[in-house]
Protein backbone atom coordinates (compact mmCIF):
# COMPACT_ATOMS: atom_id res chain seq x y z
CA UNK A 1 0.00 0.00 0.00
CA UNK A 2 1.46 3.72 -1.08
CA UNK A 3 1.64 6.27 1.48
CA UNK A 4 -0.97 8.01 0.31
CA UNK A 5 -3.40 5.10 0.60
CA UNK A 6 -2.03 4.71 3.83
CA UNK A 7 -3.09 8.53 4.89
CA UNK A 8 -6.60 8.07 3.29
CA UNK A 9 -7.24 5.20 5.44
CA UNK A 10 -6.21 6.56 8.63
CA UNK A 11 -8.05 9.82 7.35
CA UNK A 12 -10.70 7.75 6.79
CA UNK A 13 -10.79 6.05 10.44
CA UNK A 14 -10.39 9.51 12.35
CA UNK A 15 -13.09 10.44 10.51
CA UNK A 16 -15.61 7.41 11.43
CA UNK A 17 -14.18 8.18 14.86
CA UNK A 18 -15.00 11.65 15.29
CA UNK A 19 -18.84 11.29 13.68
CA UNK A 20 -19.40 8.27 16.03
CA UNK A 21 -18.38 11.03 18.86
CA UNK A 22 -20.38 13.73 16.89
CA UNK A 23 -23.39 11.09 17.05
CA UNK A 24 -23.04 10.39 20.81
CA UNK A 25 -22.94 13.80 21.69
CA UNK A 26 -26.24 14.48 20.03
CA UNK A 27 -27.87 11.36 21.66
CA UNK A 28 -27.29 12.91 24.62
CA UNK A 29 -30.75 13.59 26.77
CA UNK A 30 -32.51 11.73 24.48
CA UNK A 31 -34.70 8.93 25.97
CA UNK A 32 -32.70 5.29 25.59
CA UNK A 33 -34.50 1.94 24.78
CA UNK A 34 -35.88 0.52 27.45
CA UNK A 35 -34.20 -2.73 29.07
CA UNK A 36 -35.90 -5.76 28.30
CA UNK A 37 -36.95 -7.25 31.86
CA UNK A 38 -35.50 -10.13 32.35
CA UNK A 39 -37.64 -13.48 33.33
CA UNK A 40 -37.57 -14.32 37.20
CA UNK A 41 -36.22 -18.02 37.30
CA UNK A 42 -39.07 -18.98 39.85
CA UNK A 43 -41.53 -20.14 37.94
CA UNK A 44 -45.15 -18.23 37.97
CA UNK A 45 -47.73 -19.20 40.86
CA UNK A 46 -50.44 -21.99 39.81
CA UNK A 47 -53.36 -20.08 40.11
CA UNK A 48 -55.69 -22.68 38.80
CA UNK A 49 -58.58 -23.84 41.15
CA UNK A 50 -59.45 -27.45 39.42
CA UNK A 51 -63.32 -27.05 40.67
CA UNK A 52 -63.54 -23.42 39.92
CA UNK A 53 -64.79 -21.47 37.01
CA UNK A 54 -63.14 -20.33 33.61
CA UNK A 55 -61.75 -17.17 33.75
CA UNK A 56 -63.37 -15.95 30.72
CA UNK A 57 -66.90 -16.66 32.13
CA UNK A 58 -65.89 -14.88 35.40
CA UNK A 59 -65.15 -11.65 33.32
CA UNK A 60 -68.13 -12.31 31.21
CA UNK A 61 -70.03 -12.20 34.17
CA UNK A 62 -68.56 -9.13 35.38
CA UNK A 63 -69.54 -7.18 32.40
CA UNK A 64 -66.63 -7.58 30.32
CA UNK A 65 -67.89 -8.01 27.21
CA UNK A 66 -68.61 -11.63 25.62
CA UNK A 67 -66.41 -14.63 26.48
CA UNK A 68 -65.01 -14.35 23.20
CA UNK A 69 -64.00 -10.97 24.13
CA UNK A 70 -62.54 -12.06 27.44
CA UNK A 71 -60.73 -14.65 25.96
CA UNK A 72 -58.75 -12.14 24.12
CA UNK A 73 -58.26 -10.23 27.44
CA UNK A 74 -56.25 -12.83 29.03
CA UNK A 75 -54.47 -13.87 25.38
CA UNK A 76 -53.25 -10.40 25.34
CA UNK A 77 -52.13 -10.47 29.26
CA UNK A 78 -54.44 -7.95 30.70
CA UNK A 79 -55.73 -10.38 33.22
CA UNK A 80 -54.18 -11.14 36.37
CA UNK A 81 -55.31 -13.31 39.03
CA UNK A 82 -54.38 -13.33 42.78
CA UNK A 83 -50.83 -11.24 41.30
CA UNK A 84 -50.45 -13.75 38.44
CA UNK A 85 -50.61 -12.47 34.80
CA UNK A 86 -52.90 -15.31 33.00
CA UNK A 87 -52.60 -15.77 29.35
CA UNK A 88 -53.57 -19.50 29.49
CA UNK A 89 -57.16 -19.93 28.48
CA UNK A 90 -57.99 -23.27 30.43
CA UNK A 91 -57.42 -21.48 33.89
CA UNK A 92 -60.31 -21.47 36.23
CA UNK A 93 -60.34 -19.90 39.75
CA UNK A 94 -63.22 -19.62 42.65
CA UNK A 95 -65.08 -16.52 41.81
CA UNK A 96 -65.37 -15.60 45.68
CA UNK A 97 -61.78 -15.87 46.87
CA UNK A 98 -59.90 -14.78 43.56
CA UNK A 99 -58.72 -11.54 43.07
CA UNK A 100 -58.58 -10.09 39.68
CA UNK A 101 -57.19 -6.88 37.93
CA UNK A 102 -57.86 -6.13 34.46
CA UNK A 103 -55.23 -3.22 33.15
CA UNK A 104 -54.40 -3.00 36.74
CA UNK A 105 -58.17 -2.22 37.74
CA UNK A 106 -59.65 -4.58 40.69
CA UNK A 107 -62.60 -6.46 39.38
CA UNK A 108 -65.44 -6.95 42.15
CA UNK A 109 -66.86 -10.21 41.38
CA UNK A 110 -69.45 -10.54 44.06
CA UNK A 111 -72.16 -9.63 42.52
CA UNK A 112 -74.08 -8.77 45.85
CA UNK A 113 -72.07 -5.71 46.31
CA UNK A 114 -73.03 -2.31 45.16
CA UNK A 115 -71.45 0.69 45.38
CA UNK A 116 -73.82 4.12 45.06
CA UNK A 117 -73.07 7.97 44.27
CA UNK A 118 -75.46 9.92 45.51
CA UNK A 119 -76.15 13.56 45.38
CA UNK A 120 -76.99 14.38 48.59
CA UNK A 121 -79.21 17.76 49.04
CA UNK A 122 -78.77 20.81 51.21
CA UNK A 123 -81.26 20.03 54.25
CA UNK A 124 -80.37 16.40 54.33
CA UNK A 125 -78.35 14.78 57.19
CA UNK A 126 -75.79 11.94 56.84
CA UNK A 127 -77.45 9.76 58.66
CA UNK A 128 -80.08 6.88 58.64
CA UNK A 129 -82.13 8.25 60.90
CA UNK A 130 -82.37 11.49 63.02
CA UNK A 131 -83.30 12.01 66.83
CA UNK A 132 -84.39 15.45 65.74
CA UNK A 133 -86.69 14.14 62.81
CA UNK A 134 -84.91 16.34 59.69
CA UNK A 135 -84.79 14.47 56.49
CA UNK A 136 -82.04 11.67 55.99
CA UNK A 137 -80.11 10.07 53.39
CA UNK A 138 -81.82 6.80 54.66
CA UNK A 139 -85.14 8.23 52.86
CA UNK A 140 -83.41 8.46 49.85
CA UNK A 141 -82.33 5.09 49.09
CA UNK A 142 -86.21 3.75 50.90
CA UNK A 143 -86.30 1.49 47.62
CA UNK A 144 -82.65 -0.36 48.16
CA UNK A 145 -83.11 -3.61 49.19
CA UNK A 146 -79.22 -3.40 50.02
CA UNK A 147 -78.42 -2.73 54.20
CA UNK A 148 -76.37 0.69 52.62
CA UNK A 149 -73.55 2.90 54.84
CA UNK A 150 -72.78 5.90 53.52
CA UNK A 151 -68.66 6.17 53.58
CA UNK A 152 -67.69 9.94 55.13
CA UNK A 153 -70.08 12.66 55.65
CA UNK A 154 -71.73 15.85 54.21
CA UNK A 155 -73.52 18.40 57.20
CA UNK A 156 -77.24 19.29 56.64
CA UNK A 157 -75.76 22.76 54.91
CA UNK A 158 -73.58 21.37 52.45
CA UNK A 159 -74.38 19.25 49.27
CA UNK A 160 -73.46 17.13 46.72
CA UNK A 161 -71.77 13.45 46.18
CA UNK A 162 -71.67 11.28 48.69
CA UNK A 163 -70.46 7.35 48.59
CA UNK A 164 -73.07 4.63 50.34
CA UNK A 165 -72.27 0.64 49.97
CA UNK A 166 -72.87 -2.53 51.37
CA UNK A 167 -68.98 -3.41 50.70
CA UNK A 168 -67.61 -3.31 54.68
CA UNK A 169 -63.84 -3.25 53.58
CA UNK A 170 -64.23 -0.64 50.88
CA UNK A 171 -65.70 1.52 53.10
CA UNK A 172 -63.47 1.16 56.00
CA UNK A 173 -60.86 1.80 53.60
CA UNK A 174 -61.85 5.08 51.94
CA UNK A 175 -62.44 6.28 55.69
CA UNK A 176 -59.28 5.68 56.94
CA UNK A 177 -56.51 8.55 56.98
CA UNK A 178 -53.76 5.86 55.58
CA UNK A 179 -55.13 6.33 51.85
CA UNK A 180 -55.69 9.82 51.54
CA UNK A 181 -58.24 9.91 49.29
CA UNK A 182 -58.68 13.63 47.51
CA UNK A 183 -61.90 15.22 48.02
CA UNK A 184 -62.88 18.22 45.91
CA UNK A 185 -65.18 20.97 46.93
CA UNK A 186 -66.72 23.79 45.26
CA UNK A 187 -67.46 26.30 47.21
CA UNK A 188 -69.16 30.04 47.40
CA UNK A 189 -67.54 32.57 50.32
CA UNK A 190 -68.20 36.20 51.34
CA UNK A 191 -66.54 38.47 53.44
CA UNK A 192 -63.96 39.92 50.31
CA UNK A 193 -61.54 38.94 47.90
CA UNK A 194 -59.12 35.64 48.59
CA UNK A 195 -56.42 37.46 48.29
CA UNK A 196 -52.90 35.26 47.47
CA UNK A 197 -52.53 35.42 50.82
CA UNK A 198 -55.34 33.91 51.63
CA UNK A 199 -54.39 31.00 49.51
CA UNK A 200 -51.19 30.57 50.78
CA UNK A 201 -52.30 30.27 54.13
CA UNK A 202 -55.15 27.77 53.35
CA UNK A 203 -52.30 25.79 51.28
CA UNK A 204 -49.44 25.72 54.26
CA UNK A 205 -52.32 25.47 56.87
CA UNK A 206 -54.29 27.15 59.80
CA UNK A 207 -54.98 26.23 63.05
CA UNK A 208 -58.46 25.25 64.53
CA UNK A 209 -58.96 23.69 67.40
CA UNK A 210 -58.35 20.42 67.40
CA UNK A 211 -55.43 20.84 65.17
CA UNK A 212 -53.51 22.37 62.18
CA UNK A 213 -55.71 21.95 58.92
CA UNK A 214 -54.26 22.87 55.15
CA UNK A 215 -55.60 22.19 51.62
CA UNK A 216 -53.88 20.68 49.00
CA UNK A 217 -54.74 23.26 46.29
CA UNK A 218 -57.49 26.14 45.78
CA UNK A 219 -58.66 27.53 42.80
CA UNK A 220 -60.59 30.71 42.27
CA UNK A 221 -63.34 30.37 39.43
CA UNK A 222 -65.14 33.56 39.81
CA UNK A 223 -65.12 36.80 41.61
CA UNK A 224 -68.23 39.20 41.71
CA UNK A 225 -68.87 42.41 44.24
CA UNK A 226 -69.25 40.54 47.41
CA UNK A 227 -68.89 36.90 46.66
CA UNK A 228 -66.02 34.38 45.56
CA UNK A 229 -66.48 31.03 44.06
CA UNK A 230 -63.86 28.43 44.67
CA UNK A 231 -62.75 24.66 43.73
CA UNK A 232 -60.66 23.28 46.74
CA UNK A 233 -58.74 19.86 46.89
CA UNK A 234 -58.06 18.22 50.73
CA UNK A 235 -57.38 14.46 52.03
CA UNK A 236 -59.35 15.40 55.45
CA UNK A 237 -62.40 14.78 56.26
CA UNK A 238 -63.24 16.07 60.07
CA UNK A 239 -66.47 17.58 60.79
CA UNK A 240 -66.97 20.68 58.86
CA UNK A 241 -63.63 21.10 57.88
CA UNK A 242 -63.82 23.32 54.70
CA UNK A 243 -66.28 25.67 56.26
CA UNK A 244 -63.55 25.96 59.66
CA UNK A 245 -61.01 26.16 57.45
CA UNK A 246 -62.55 29.46 55.89
CA UNK A 247 -63.62 30.94 58.85
CA UNK A 248 -60.34 30.87 60.13
CA UNK A 249 -59.16 33.31 57.62
CA UNK A 250 -62.38 35.73 58.21
CA UNK A 251 -64.42 34.00 54.85
CA UNK A 252 -67.01 32.34 56.13
CA UNK A 253 -68.59 29.70 53.27
CA UNK A 254 -72.56 30.62 52.43
CA UNK A 255 -72.63 27.31 49.92
CA UNK A 256 -70.21 24.28 50.06
CA UNK A 257 -70.86 21.35 46.93
CA UNK A 258 -68.63 18.27 46.98
CA UNK A 259 -68.02 16.92 43.82
CA UNK A 260 -65.96 14.72 43.32
CA UNK A 261 -64.17 11.52 45.87
CA UNK A 262 -61.22 10.35 44.46
CA UNK A 263 -61.94 9.24 41.05
CA UNK A 264 -65.50 9.41 41.19
CA UNK A 265 -67.60 12.56 40.10
CA UNK A 266 -70.82 14.06 40.60
CA UNK A 267 -70.86 14.67 37.38
CA UNK A 268 -74.75 16.21 36.12
CA UNK A 269 -76.57 13.71 38.82
CA UNK A 270 -79.30 15.63 40.23
CA UNK A 271 -80.50 16.35 43.77
CA UNK A 272 -81.94 13.38 45.58
CA UNK A 273 -80.88 10.93 43.17
CA UNK A 274 -78.73 8.04 42.87
CA UNK A 275 -76.85 5.77 40.49
CA UNK A 276 -74.68 2.68 40.41
CA UNK A 277 -70.73 2.96 39.95
CA UNK A 278 -69.75 1.88 36.48
CA UNK A 279 -66.99 -1.14 36.32
CA UNK A 280 -64.03 1.07 35.56
CA UNK A 281 -65.28 3.76 38.24
CA UNK A 282 -65.47 1.09 40.68
CA UNK A 283 -62.01 -0.44 39.77
CA UNK A 284 -60.46 2.94 40.12
CA UNK A 285 -61.77 3.41 43.72
CA UNK A 286 -60.86 0.18 44.92
CA UNK A 287 -57.75 0.49 43.64
CA UNK A 288 -57.06 3.76 45.11
CA UNK A 289 -57.33 1.80 48.60
CA UNK A 290 -55.19 -1.01 47.51
CA UNK A 291 -57.91 -3.92 46.94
Amino acid sequence: MNQHSRGGSRRNTENRAAANRAGQGRGQGRRQPARRRVPSAEPPRDVHVADGVRLQKVLAQAGFGSRRACEELIERGHVEVDGVLVTELGVRVDPATAVIHVDGLRVQLDQDKITLALHKPHGVVSTMHDPQGRPTVAELIKDREERLFHVGRLDADSEGLLLLTNDGELANRLSHPKYQIPKTYVVTVEGGPIYPRIVKDLTRGVELDDGPARLDSVKVLQEVTDATLLEVVLHEGRNRIVRRMFDAVERPVTRLVRTRVGPIRLGDLKPGRTRVLGRVELGQLMSDVDL
